[in-house]
């Protein structure tokens, strides 16, 4: 009999910015690790649904749907499920502390590990000045993004026919610009700073497309990423541990050696 153990089993699973209805998200990749996942909680930390992109056109294929059903069937069985909306899906904060289908929406989190350390879970666009201030450079910058995405996947695209492995040109674009850094830069330390004002030990969040986990002045930043570039997220092991899982990198390991990605389960 084949071998149906989930590769990641963990206490906590961290996701967010799928940008489901754009075509730059990566829907298949996202399923292979949800099937691969077994976890007491779930968050979706933003931008799950991509608002934005839908108001200008409907692009809605099978896979994006296969998603949505995949969460919620991991509700019914008993996972918990907490959605944090985003700047891109930012209308469902209207129904903040509604459930639909098992999922709670929420305006942000506390999540208590099992270590005892708690962290701050929200998105982070509300720390993002250029959303808040000047929504219409925002706008812009997003129109930029998603044409450097089209222009990766066709360029992936000629990697594939040549046998090479997915290859983000706007990640590696990203590391190399100037101003795109010191607003990285400049968002954590935001986004640590409001941890640090809310008590906690540390804050997860997303919105950059940039996992990322170190310690800024004594609190613990943890960036789950996205899944439409790095296709990431953080997990939280049952002693408390957090970490990040990059699931292009773990496909590969799989394929040859399917070993557990994350702490077995609690006895």
């Amino acid at each position: 009999m084949p071998d149906t153990t989930p590769a990641v089993r963990c206490r906590t699973a961290f996701i967010s910015d799928i940008h489901l209805g754009t075509r730059g998200c990566q829907a298949e990749l996202l399923l292979e690790f949800i099937r691969e996942l077994e976890c007491e909680t779930l968050y979706l930390v933003g931008d799950i649904v991509d608002g934005w992109k839908m108001k200008s056109g409907w692009f809605w294929p099978q896979g994006h749907n296969d998603v949505v059903q995949k969460i919620l069937r991991m509700a019914r069985k008993g996972v918990r499920v907490v959605y944090i909306p985003g700047n891109h899906d930012d209308r469902i904060r209207d129904f903040c502390g509604v459930h639909f289908g098992g999922v709670v929406v929420a305006r942000d989190a506390i999540h208590e590990a099992a270590d005892g350390k708690r962290y701050l879970v929200t998105h982070g666009d509300e720390f993002d000045g250029v959303v808040q201030h000047a929504k219409w450079l925002a706008f812009l910058g997003d129109w930029s993004y998603r044409a450097v995405l089209a222009l990766n996947t066709h360029f992936n695209r000629a990697r594939h026919l040549l046998g090479l492995g997915y290859w983000s040109l706007s990640a590696f674009l990203k590391q190399r610009v100037k101003n795109a850094v010191a607003f990285i830069d400049k968002f954590e330390g935001a986004m640590a700073e409001e941890a640090r004002r809310r008590g906690v030990h540390g804050v997860i969040c997303g919105h950059i497309h940039k996992a990322e986990m170190r310690e800024i002045e004594g609190v613990l930043y943890l960036n789950d990423g996205d899944w439409v570039e790095s296709c990431t997220a953080i997990v939280e092991g049952f002693d408390g541990t957090m970490r990040i899982v990059d699931w292009l990198e773990a496909r590969k390991a799989l394929a040859t050696v399917p070993l557990p990605l994350a702490e077995p389960l609690a006895a």
